[in-house]
């Protein structure tokens, strides 16, 4: 007998009462109060400042894990949006202090440096703090990046808020038989992969619509954001927007040259897929909203929530019985929010509680495959943070493209497991079809943005980039990346895409490529090792916020990423999987 999950969760276990919790109140208050009054000079013992500093990193990411739930879940709660203020402001009071910690580490001699790193409470944080020592030799003087936090919350950051408010008060029209309905970005964005192709193309239609509409205020937003980031790179000396992502993602160029001519090598194994997609739709070529458009006949039925669980569930036990036991306790705890209703804001995310050891899911499911795979993903964000969970703070901090590593690997699970298991052909087809879709995706789509994204920073050198130049930028960044394969492009796909705006991370896309075909390597690697996979995937996974990905790779797995061997083979395990559905749709 099958349980039954709530579809909404709970927060109340981390701090109660929502928005207005007494307790989430006074932790901000207390946090605050204690960076403000905490002001570490070089007389100070270096390594009780640093562990007072880790202690203030898990205040802070708790604090913030949560009220990003709370906006996320309703995003016109405006006390929210309030404590969301309190945040930033506290979160620049620690990266100030953070500078200050980092100024004296650059300051101090290599022996002295040496004896630092042999103090026994700081032994699992080696990685951390030598990273730190050696970024800091990258920035401006203590004063000037300590002005450039004060700076970041009304600036940097205050565009992206408003981005963010923008995205959750717009409504798309969608006309149909009862009339018009308005839907919000999140609800409209999942009709976009509508079984009916009449229905995506209206929701299209309608969606770029409304983004022409609204072009220029967002195009005001990107380039201030991107205006933003230029300048303080011209500042700090450095010539290439890429070397802020790369670090921040500890990966070398080279790893990331490699791995795109590696993808170049491999699409034509793609559009061979898209053109066959394109006849079943009895189309010459398909439109950029028929990418992730089921199958013309696919008949599948509504998958409850419910069942979903049950699912992922099955699948994760057996490919770790750990993993499997976090999937029960992530739908028995209720830490994921899917409910399909308005005010909530688009897309998914997981979200970390490092002090609380628990993870929370925010998506929207409808109950379709592509829901399934994305409650997967989420959930392997969260295995991933039960896995770092027992070590220090600072040794928790693994970058994007690694967790993208995590969660893309347990989407792969899911989908090759039912691939493996089904004998229905109809089935068969429908699992092979999205798991090739989320190959275009990674390969094609975040290829795409990567592209605009660089010609952008390009472009913005030279001065304000108009609406129109960036529907250029985008569209001809879509042409090179799907191989000229598509009818119809998107090109306010730059206003549509929130990860553009993202003040976190620069170039979020690039990280998603690299997760999705580590993942595959890693999980071929796994396949072969048998039984004791799961205690070596864990090893990997614990390491992630300790090493760059280069070593990372060379201990568990032993190969190289700054060369195309792991990048060539991981691709041809893709195209595998495009022969096996060409031979059978």
């Amino acid at each position: 007998m099958s349980n039954h999950y709530s579809n909404r969760w709970e927060l109340d276990s981390l701090f109660s009462g929502g928005s207005q919790s007494p307790a989430l109140i006074l932790a901000l208050q207390t946090l605050k109060s204690d960076l403000e009054q905490m002001l570490p000079s070089p007389s100070a013992a270096l390594h009780t400042i640093i562990l007072a500093l880790q202690d203030f990193d898990a205040r802070c990411y708790e604090l913030q894990a949560l009220i990003d739930c709370l906006l996320s879940q309703n995003v016109n709660d405006e006390k929210a949006i309030q404590l969301q203020e309190q945040i930033v402001v506290i979160r620049a009071l620690y990266e100030n202090l953070s500078s200050v910690l980092d100024e004296y580490l650059s300051k101090l001699s290599e022996s002295d440096f040496k004896q630092l790193l042999e103090h026994p409470d700081l032994q699992n944080i080696t990685f951390s703090i030598q990273e730190r020592r050696e970024w800091n030799r990258e920035l401006l003087p203590l004063a000037q990046e300590q002005l450039i936090h004060r700076l970041w919350i009304n600036g940097y950051q205050g565009w992206n808020d408003m981005y963010e408010a923008f995205m959750g008060q717009f409504r798309i029209p969608f006309p149909d038989q009862a009339g018009a309905e308005r839907l919000s970005v999140g609800q409209a964005e999942n009709l976009l992969s509508h079984p009916d192709r009449k229905v995506r193309h209206t929701v299209f239609k309608e969606w770029e619509k409304t983004w022409s509409m609204h072009e220029g205020s967002f195009a005001q937003i990107l380039n201030h954001l991107a205006g933003f980031r230029l300048q303080l790179y011209e500042a700090r000396g450095w010539t290439s927007v890429l070397k802020e992502p790369l670090f921040c993602n500890r990966m070398q160029d080279t790893t990331l040259n490699s791995m795109w001519k590696a993808v170049e090598r491999h699409k034509q194994g793609l559009v061979r897929y898209l053109n066959k997609r394109a006849r079943l739709f009895d189309s010459s070529q398909l439109a950029w909203f028929d990418i992730s458009a089921p199958l013309p006949q696919e008949t599948l039925p509504f998958i409850s929530f419910n069942e979903a669980a049950e699912l992922i569930k099955s699948q994760f036990s057996k490919f770790s019985p750990r993993m499997g036991a976090f999937a029960t306790k992530a739908f028995q705890n209720k830490w994921i929010e899917a409910e399909d209703r308005e005010g909530k804001r688009a897309g998914g995310f997981c979200a970390h509680f490092p002090i609380s050891q628990q993870s929370r899911i925010f998506m929207t499911y409808n109950g379709s495959m592509t829901n399934i795979f994305t409650l997967a993903h989420e959930l392997g964000h969260a295995y991933h943070n039960e896995v770092v969970d027992p070590l220090p703070r600072f040794s928790q901090h693994y970058r994007m493209n690694v967790a993208e590593t995590a969660s893309t690997l347990c989407e792969t699970i899911v989908i090759d497991s039912l691939i493996h298991q089904t004998t229905n052909l109809g089935l068969k087809t429908v699992l092979l079809d999205h798991k090739i879709q989320r190959a275009v995706v990674f390969l094609m789509n975040i290829h795409a943005r990567f592209l605009f994204e660089t010609r952008f920073y390009a472009e913005r050198k030279k001065g304000f980039v108009l609406p129109s130049m960036l529907n250029s930028l985008m569209q001809e960044a879509q042409q090179e990346a799907f191989c000229n394969a598509l009818s119809e492009w998107h090109p306010h796909f730059w206003v549509a895409k929130q990860h553009f705006y993202a003040t976190s991370v620069p170039f979020y896309n690039f990280p998603y490529t690299f997760g999705y075909l580590f993942s595959l390597g890693i999980y071929a690697h796994l396949q072969q090792l048998g039984p004791k996979s799961c205690g070596k995937y864990d090893s990997l996974l614990a390491d992630t916020g300790r090493m760059e990905v280069e070593k990372l790779a060379q201990k568990h797995l032993g190969v190289d990423l700054t060369q195309p061997d792991f990048w060539e083979k991981a691709l041809e395990l893709i195209e595998e999987d495009i022969s096996k559905l060409l031979q059978i749709i």
